[in-house]
């Protein structure tokens, strides 16, 4: 009779508890904003050495291109903003793991991670570059491929680009290499994202080349955010970016490290 009592007392227990734990939990998933706002902070993870958009200075602070929109993003909602740094593989993982608020890591917005997170309008448009040598005016177009040389890492999107276009791949370590292989004529041309070129002719501006075309194909890049109570923390990211892009910060953070302003898709 003893152990019958104590068995059901414990299930009363049990009971009793789940409710509240139950409606904790989803105070904790449904409120986003609301618990952002009484910490006064926005958590943000990111990585630690992808220039240049976060990476650690020669001074040993975070700084970059994404670390800087996260900062103005936190000015425009009054609230201070605090970096958690990952490396790519766990990155994401992170955000899973309630370790930050949101991602701010050139994020591309694609079909499937928009099934399980949430995103912000985007502040990053990237395309494919064809890009030559300064003095190569016989490539225009990536129709124009058909036959050439191009210097790519194997295993990338803009090699596979490349190959469909009927170009033969000259295998290289990275983006670097595959520059000083068409300025020296060893290669006719080699595929990248517009951003990348941007950077590097910001840090190389005597480069000897040039952008022969662009892809039709547009990148956005966003704040990616827990799916789950995501609406009301989404529209004030959102209305953030927005007065930035409507007061210039954005374009002014982006020709700082880029050159030209990638916040805003091609007309």
């Amino acid at each position: 009779m003893k152990n019958l009592r104590r068995l059901i007392a414990v299930i009363t227990a049990v009971v009793l508890v789940l409710p509240l734990a139950a409606s904790g939990v989803q105070a904790k998933t449904t409120n986003q904003w609301t618990a952002i706002k009484k910490e006064g902070k926005l958590v943000v993870g990111t990585e630690s050495a992808y220039s240049p958009f976060a990476y650690y200075d020669d001074d040993n602070k975070l700084t970059g291109f994404d670390v800087e929109v996260a900062k103005a993003i936190g000015d425009e909602l009054g609230l201070d903003v605090e970096f958690v740094t990952s490396d790519w593989d766990g990155l994401i993982a992170g955000l899973d793991a309630n370790k930050y608020d949101v991602v701010m890591d050139q994020i591309s917005i694609t079909s499937a991670r928009k099934k399980k997170y949430a995103f912000s309008t985007p502040y990053t448009y990237s395309y494919g570059a064809l890009i030559v040598s300064e003095d190569n005016d016989d490539i225009d177009s990536f129709d124009d491929l058909d036959g050439l040389t191009t210097a790519q890492t194997t295993t990338s999107n803009w090699g596979k680009m490349a190959k469909k276009n009927g170009a033969t791949i000259k295998e290289v370590s990275g983006f670097s290499e595959a520059i000083q292989l068409v300025e020296q004529g060893r290669a006719d041309a080699t595929i990248n994202d517009n951003v990348t070129y941007l950077d590097y002719k910001n840090q190389q501006p005597d480069a000897k080349v040039k952008v022969a075309a662009l892809s039709t194909d547009v990148s956005r890049s966003a704040v990616m955010i827990r799916k789950s109570g995501s609406s009301t923390l989404r529209k004030k990211i959102n209305a953030a970016l927005k007065n930035l892009q409507e007061d210039g910060t954005l374009s002014e953070i982006s020709n700082k490290y880029f050159g030209s302003d990638v916040t805003q898709a091609d007309s």
